[in-house]
């Protein structure tokens, strides 16, 4: 389908699909109201470093980075991106796939000698995120990363510093003292400076110790392998991982490099190669330690071994570390292996990197005001510490020694927590509520999960008498899951499954013949609402009800929708609902067969959905023979009912608290038998091939009581379209019944 977005955030990405991918801001209207920069001072230039150095340069903050080494032919072993880092990047328009990352497809798991415990193809299961996992060079994603930082666009280029040591910081000064005896001055200095950090022992000077393993790591062109009969069996799979289990010591390899190269790492105890803590990254090791560790393993994986350069053989120490108390002091604030270093069992150490910089970019916005600081980095570690360290004992677990022939965990046990997760939208809807929170003055009311707004509160209003035809557009699309859940009101909300794919709709139902009060003829009523398909509401009891979740309702208001409706309580905001109705529907599409419905504020539009060309849906009889047709938000979809949140404000008092706020339940005029909601008799079905969806933040001054709602809806990414539906006939709203509304619990 054809689809146009017009976000309201102007730095919102079109990404490789030609879909609506928004980024790390659109937070404006909750902005402080200071725009000068923050100067930003980096330790490190590793994958961290660079990721919040871009993160941050997109806020429009002057970055600098000092790096102790020249950053010339890095080496290093590949890593992976998976979908929960990987989204961040490619919301930047960092596409791996454009600098040899390849797809992570398939996964291979064998005992020492050669034997296949599990094969498993990844392509369907890997379909449940919203991005790729990808498996990349470190080297050519670091470089990348250099390269977007540095080059001309967006910002002020980053100033890259290498060859320069760091030897100390002063935190409450927010100062760098480089080994040559500079100073560089910053409102913020992050260490990304891994586990043996300069900046850390500023915080506290942690213990780091020996995991008890170490591990070689080399790279072995693929086609080397392939052109040996005893060897080409191990690699002929490609876009897959696969692992060797000894009881205590495991070989891992898979490629990268678009499938050129194959990485290793192997994994064994350190005593075996005289390995200490304070060896570092780089030391050299032998081809004949690699083998004599690996002495009793398949002979075929020894041959395959043997094919590597022996000079590129290098050998390290597996690292961990005492949990930090604090990742913050002053303006210094700490970043990936800095702050919480990761064995490679689950291959997330990359990940949490790219994580911690986004949360820093979400809570770093241009609007930072400088005497916030420390209050914002606090608030960083808060968005990021509870995360980062269960993962790391994941990784502490996932490396656990084989016990009785079997491995202690499966590495794939963790893989909906680690992937079904997207820290711009966590770090996002943590940082907007507690920026809500600093704001005493501004007017908290329904929908809550939209935050507050500085206008004056609108009279409430009522509704009644919708009776009449109606006419029903749904527009039912695949979005992000960790965009929506930013949306539910408390945590008692959910997604039925931690998949990052999820399904909305945009619901337009309008009324054309509402009368007004005195009974006279009025101009229609007309509602837009945002449905989330595949919502539970957690009970207190341990039960959940299962249905779709109505994020908002906008409602235009003739004097006749006045008389029952109990707005403050219920998710909705007023605004211009305009609804053009097609006048000819043909199995061809011809004639006057568009539906066209925008929403505004006294003139000023912030969304357009248009379904162009409307032909007759498939099964569809007419005259009067009257189909039970799914013309709502229901497509078959979800079972239940629709979930809603109710919320009363306060009388007086602080502006978080309330009167009442709590989970209801909607019914529907018409429900299929089989419980599909929103099923009504119609007298009319159409389909559109073609949709136009355009939605614009606008600003406070054009969208006086709609701002802070628009602009959240402009955010919403698009991926795909499932169906444009245009449905007419009786039933109220669409089939949902306000009058039904009930509690919960």
């Amino acid at each position: 389908m054809m689809l146009k977005i017009t976000p309201g955030d102007s730095d919102a990405l079109i990404s490789e699909s030609g879909v609506h991918n928004p980024s790390t801001r659109g937070l404006g209207h909750l902005g402080s109201g200071h725009s000068t920069p923050l100067n930003i001072v980096i330790i490190g230039a590793g994958i961290g470093g660079l990721t919040a150095a871009i993160g941050l340069r997109r806020n429009g903050h002057n970055v600098q980075i000092f790096e102790q080494s020249r950053l010339a032919g890095e080496l290093g072993a590949a890593v992976h991106l998976a979908p929960n880092a990987n989204g961040i990047l490619r919301r930047w328009g960092i596409l791996g796939e454009t600098f040899g990352a390849i797809t992570m497809d398939g996964l291979v798991e064998r005992a020492s000698d050669g034997r296949v415990i599990k094969n498993l193809d990844l392509t369907v299961p890997n379909a449940r995120w919203q991005h790729p996992w990808h498996l990349v060079h470190r080297a050519s994603l670091q470089e990348k990363l250099k390269w977007v930082a540095t080059s001309s666009g967006e910002g002020t280029p980053v100033r890259l510093v290498t060859s320069q040591k760091a030897v100390n910081v002063d935190p409450e000064q927010g100062v760098l003292i480089l080994e040559n005896g500079t100073t560089v001055a910053g409102d913020v200095v992050i260490g990304a400076d891994g586990i043996y950090s300069t900046a850390r022992k500023n915080i506290r000077d942690a213990k780091v110790f020996g995991s008890g393993k170490a591990a070689f790591r080399f790279l072995i062109p693929r086609e080397v392998a392939e052109a040996d009969t005893m060897t080409e069996p191990l690699v002929k799979s490609k876009n897959t991982l696969v692992m060797w289990f000894g009881d205590d010591r495991r070989v891992v390899m898979y490629p990268c490099n678009d499938n050129l190269l194959l990485n290793f790492v192997c994994i064994h105890p350190d005593t075996e190669s005289q390995t200490r803590r304070d060896d570092g990254w780089n030391k050299q090791a032998s081809l004949e330690q690699v083998l004599k560790v690996y002495r009793d393993f398949d002979p075929a994986l020894k041959a395959l071994m043997s094919k590597v350069d022996p000079s590129t053989i290098k050998v390290w120490q597996l690292l961990d570390m005492e949990k930090m108390p604090t990742w913050s002091a002053g303006k210094l604030v700490l970043l990936g292996d800095a702050a919480h270093p990761f064995t490679p069992h689950q291959g997330q150490g990359c990940g949490q990197a790219i994580e911690d910089a986004a949360a820093l970019a979400v809570v770093l916005p241009r609007e930072t005001a400088s005497e916030e600081l420390p209050e914002r980095l606090k608030l960083y570690e808060q968005i990021r510490s509870e995360r980062a360290h269960a993962i790391q004992q994941y990784s502490r677990l996932a490396g656990q020694d084989w016990q009785n022939g079997q491995p202690a965990v499966d590495m794939m046990a963790y893989t909906n927590f680690n992937f079904g997760h997207d820290e711009i939208d966590h770090a996002r809807n943590i940082f907007k509520r507690w920026m809500w929170a600093k704001n005493p003055g501004a007017h908290r009311r329904v929908p809550v999960a939209f935050g507050p707004f500085s206008a004056t509160t609108p009279r409430p209003a009522n509704e009644h008498g919708q009776g009449g035809p109606a006419t029903t557009a749904t527009i039912t699309f695949k979005t992000s899951r960790t965009f929506l859940e930013t949306l539910f009101p408390t945590a008692q909300f959910r997604f039925r499954d931690a998949d990052t794919v999820a399904t909305a709709s945009f619901s337009i139902t309008s009324f054309p013949h509402v009368t007004q009060l005195d009974g006279s003829e009025g101009n229609g009523h007309a509602r837009l609402g945002l449905y989330m398909h595949g919502v539970q509401y957690a009970k207190n009891d341990g039960t959940a009800v299962d249905g779709i979740y109505l994020a908002v309702l906008l409602e235009s208001w003739p004097d006749s929708a006045v008389a029952s409706h109990e707005r403050p309580k219920f998710p909705t905001a007023c605004c211009d609902i305009r609804v053009t109705r097609p006048s000819a529907i043909t199995s061809g599409g011809s004639g006057d067969s568009g539906y066209r419905a925008t929403a505004g504020w006294h003139g000023a539009t912030f969304a357009e959905f248009v379904l162009p060309n409307l032909v007759k849906a498939s099964g569809y009889d007419g005259g009067d023979t009257r189909r039970k047709e799914q013309g709502g938000v229901g497509r078959g979809l979800d079972k239940g009912s629709v979930l809603a949140y109710r919320y009363v404000p306060p009388a007086g008092g602080e502006p978080e608290q309330s009167e009442a706020g709590h989970a209801c339940v909607l019914t529907h005029m018409e429900r299929e038998e089989e419980g599909h909601v929103l099923a009504n008799p119609t007298t009319m079905a159409a389909e559109a091939e073609k949709v136009k969806v355009s939605i614009n933040a606008l600003d406070w001054e054009t969208l006086p009581t709609l701002h802070h709602i628009a602009a959240t809806l402009a955010e919403i990414p698009i991926y795909d379209i499932l169906e444009a539906k245009v449905v007419e006939g009786e039933g109220g709203l669409g089939g949902l019944d306000t009058a039904s509304c009930r509690r919960i619990e």
